[in-house]
């Protein structure tokens, strides 16, 4: 959000000291009259200097304010969507230590479809229901995998241990990535439902109407 600023000189200031320098030096300043000549004369010269130099008009930038905190108004859908958002920011720190490019990419596609199933939960909490395994299993042990993972790259030996052990995490991410979309798939399905019944009703009322297929006049 931008908003304009206007940024005037400050030369209108300084030639209003200056006119009381100048004077100072230069004539006598003893009697009221000499103050006031002065005065009067330095705001002239400050008046016209700052019609001569009007400044300009530049556009900042406002600050954004933070998002409002989320709130359902159940306590136990606000706390665990806090943790799936804490959850969230944790996988993407730790994704950014990944130096095999397969396994970030597998990191990347977990990142987005997580989002999108807690997102979903912010914007509809009826879901939590359906996530609240997600929440508080998947997503956390996600994390204890990547934080795993982690600490045996950053090793930077090959050992029967740590690579059986990274590989094994690397082949579940593949497991996580189809499950989680699942789960994101069978969000919408009351939705999908729905939908299906609101389409029948219409090709019944369209239907009986004669306004589709050969009926149609």
């Amino acid at each position: 959000m931008k908003k304009k600023v206007k940024i005037r000189p400050w030369v209108h200031i300084y030639a209003f000291a200056a006119v009381w320098v100048v004077w100072a030096f230069t004539l006598p300043m003893f009697r009221l009259f000499h103050f006031i000549g002065v005065f009067v004369a330095s705001i002239a010269v400050a008046v016209l200097l700052r019609w001569f130099f009007p400044g300009k008009v530049i556009e900042v930038d406002l600050p954004v304010p933070p998002p409002e905190p989320f709130s359902s108004g159940d306590p136990e859908v606000d706390a665990l969507v806090r943790e799936g958002e804490r959850a969230l920011a944790e996988m993407t720190r730790l994704r950014v230590g990944i130096r095999d490019l397969e396994v970030a990419a597998k990191v990347d596609q977990i990142i987005e479809v997580s989002g999108k199933i807690v997102r979903n939960v912010m914007e509809d909490p009826d879901h939590f229901d359906g996530v609240r395994r997600f929440l508080r299993y998947y997503l956390p042990t996600t994390i204890k995998l990547l934080h795993a993972y982690d600490r045996m790259d950053a090793q930077g030996i090959e050992g029967a241990n740590i690579t059986g052990t990274m590989t094994r995490i690397e082949d579940m991410l593949d497991t996580m990535i189809e499950a989680y979309k699942k789960q994101l798939d069978a969000l919408f399905a009351h939705k999908a439902l729905d939908i299906e019944t609101d389409i029948q009703v219409m090709e019944g009322f369209l239907k009986r109407e004669g306004l589709t297929g050969s009926d149609f006049t």
